[in-house]
């Protein structure tokens, strides 16, 4: 079985595709809002990933989370079944046990969703956590990267 796509890199952002599925609907074909939730959190993860940083690594490894502890989001208009939609991920700060990310869920260029994280660095018993050095100079290489 093959792994989903993993996303590109454009400039200082993170585009992830995806499709819309009867499962991420409602009755009227409409994406159920929390979904979008959802949507973002693969995005992160995929973004994660293509930086060399997958989860269950940072766990083994670093023994360390990133958990959401703040989150804004701003629907615009509907996503509906069987839309092609990319989510793009910026980060926009990175602290000493957080990181600051912008994400945006569009269809054709316009945007859907605009939401505003903050997620925090954890240990795996729950405790605030410095961002592991390794873990944070991949991020920063990131943001810190030239538009293309």
């Amino acid at each position: 079985m093959s792994d989903p796509p993993p996303g590109a890199f454009d400039g200082h952002a993170h585009v992830y595709p995806l499709r819309v599925y009867y499962e991420d609907t409602d009755a009227a074909g409409i994406v159920y809002y929390a979904n979008y939730l959802r949507f973002a959190e693969r995005a992160r993860t995929e973004m994660m990933r293509s930086l060399g940083l997958n989860h269950s690594g940072m766990m083994a490894e670093e023994g360390v989370v990133f958990a959401v502890r703040h989150c804004t989001a701003d629907f615009l208009a509907p996503a509906r079944l069987d839309d092609w939609l990319e989510v793009v991920t910026r980060i926009t700060g990175l602290r000493g046990a957080s990181l600051g990310m912008e994400q945006w869920v569009r269809r054709d260029g316009a945007d859907l969703v605009r939401m505003s994280l903050k997620l925090a660095c954890m240990t795996l018993a729950g405790r605030p956590s410095r961002i592991p050095a390794t873990l944070r100079a991949h991020l920063e290489e990131f943001r810190n990267r030239n538009d293309p």
